[in-house]
């Protein structure tokens, strides 16, 4: 007996709803409010569609768009189990890059929300499926939390990128070639805040060095050389306009405050992000370099390891497997890594991988291999591909429920 299929296309105050029987023919259209009462009505059409149609399992598809399925999936995830064993149901969320690949092969079609839902039924029909939706309620708690992280982080890199650039324009040389090694740090942003280079030029070395000491707190080795260096690039910078000088400043100082107000949003996050976790059972903080943080945006994405049959295929679910170029005796010396997978669980894999690699000996050597190999992007390579690497590990801590042995405390 083949199952009814129910595409929903999902919008923010509507969603449209296909029904289609196993050989593709549609059994209803319709739409129903984004609310509590367009699900119940949606409940009833399709439990009384489905004993007149004669089927006893209902299988149900949506794409991943933003939120607003979010609500109706979990909702009928709930409402259904109360109707089993007589009528089975699966919820199967999509990925809506997939469902447009699905959509190409037809010829023509138009784009509406009615067409939509019936290519998402008819995706249901000819199956390679995505795994069913499992309702656990704890992993997407914690997966607000570390998607709102990695929202944040990359809110950072971005404004201090425009940071930069403005640097560049008040003091060329400090971001050509900074003297500090963080140019974020306390004693790069008085100096590029404070003075300008030719305030620089004109002071002493004496004067400098204090300075450099005080913003510093005499943690400085060698202020003279620093010093020195300072003077240098201040002499070879290019000289901003006087008009441009206060906007730039402004500039610099309103960008900062709010790098400064995000990271400081960050840590709040890692401490709730600590304290949830505390209360997860999971063996991934065995492994040094992996913390709660890190810990946590691996698990949120994972959901539950039985999803997974093997680690090939939580590696192509985080997006960290290559393409092949195959033709008959020709094989490509290199691939490229597929654009696809889920971002925020490769994000976290990536930044455990860099964070292991600097504590664990296997680790640090496999990343140091991969590191020389090639003569350009070098850091990037070596760190995905021990990111891969980790995926193993990864996969046999949570399927095993085992703590981490290091190198150095393994038996020969």
């Amino acid at each position: 007996m083949s199952p009814m299929l129910i595409g929903i296309d999902v919008s923010l105050k509507s969603h449209h709803v296909q029904f289609m029987d196993g050989t593709g023919s549609s059994l209803a259209s319709f739409a129903v409010p984004n609310d509590r009462a367009g699900a119940d009505s949606l409940i009833h059409k399709m439990l009384d569609t489905a004993s007149k149609a004669d089927a006893r399992e209902l299988r149900i598809g949506m794409e991943a768009t933003s939120n607003l399925g979010w609500h109706l999936a979990h909702y009928l995830k709930t409402e259904l189990q109360g109707y089993e064993p007589n009528v089975q149901s699966q919820i199967y969320v999509l990925n809506a890059r997939k469902v447009a690949k699905f959509k190409k092969s037809y010829e023509a079609l138009p784009k509406n929300d009615r067409i939509d839902a019936w290519v998402i039924a008819d995706h249901l029909r000819f199956g390679r499926l995505p795994h069913e939706m499992k309702d656990i309620i704890q992993y997407e708690a914690l997966q607000r939390l570390t998607r709102t992280r990695f929202y944040l982080i990359n809110n950072i890199k971005r404004d201090k990128t425009f940071f930069l650039n403005q640097v560049f324009l008040k003091f060329s040389g400090m971001r050509q070639d900074n003297p500090f090694s963080n140019t974020f740090g306390s004693t790069s942003l008085a100096v590029i805040q404070e003075l300008e280079p030719e305030q620089i030029m004109t002071m002493s070395v004496e004067e400098l060095i204090s300075f450099l000491q005080d913003k510093g707190k005499n943690k400085f080795d060698n202020p003279e050389e620093i010093a020195a260096y300072l003077k240098k690039i201040a002499r070879t910078s290019y000289r901003l306009d006087k008009a441009m000088s206060d906007p730039v400043n402004i500039s610099m100082a309103t960008t900062l405050s709010v790098i400064q107000h995000l990271e400081s949003e960050v840590k709040k996050l890692d401490k709730e992000i600590a304290k949830i976790m505390r209360g997860i059972p999971q063996t991934l903080t065995s492994v040094k370099g992996i913390g709660p943080v890190f810990a946590a945006g691996i698990l949120a994405e994972i959901g539950g390891i039985d999803r997974f049959h093997d680690h090939n295929a939580l590696a192509k679910y985080a997006g960290l497997v290559w393409s092949q170029h195959q033709s008959g005796e020709f094989e490509a010396d290199e691939t490229s890594r597929m654009r696809t997978g889920n971002k925020y669980l490769r994000y976290y894999l990536v930044q455990a991988a860099d964070s292991v690699r600097k504590h664990d000996a296997e680790y640090t050597e496999f990343y140091k291999k991969k590191y020389d190999e090639v003569p350009k992007h070098k850091h990037k390579r070596a760190l995905v591909l021990s990111a891969r690497k980790l995926v193993r590990l990864v996969f046999m801590l949570l399927k095993t429920n085992t703590l981490y042995t290091p190198p150095e405390r393994r038996n020969p």
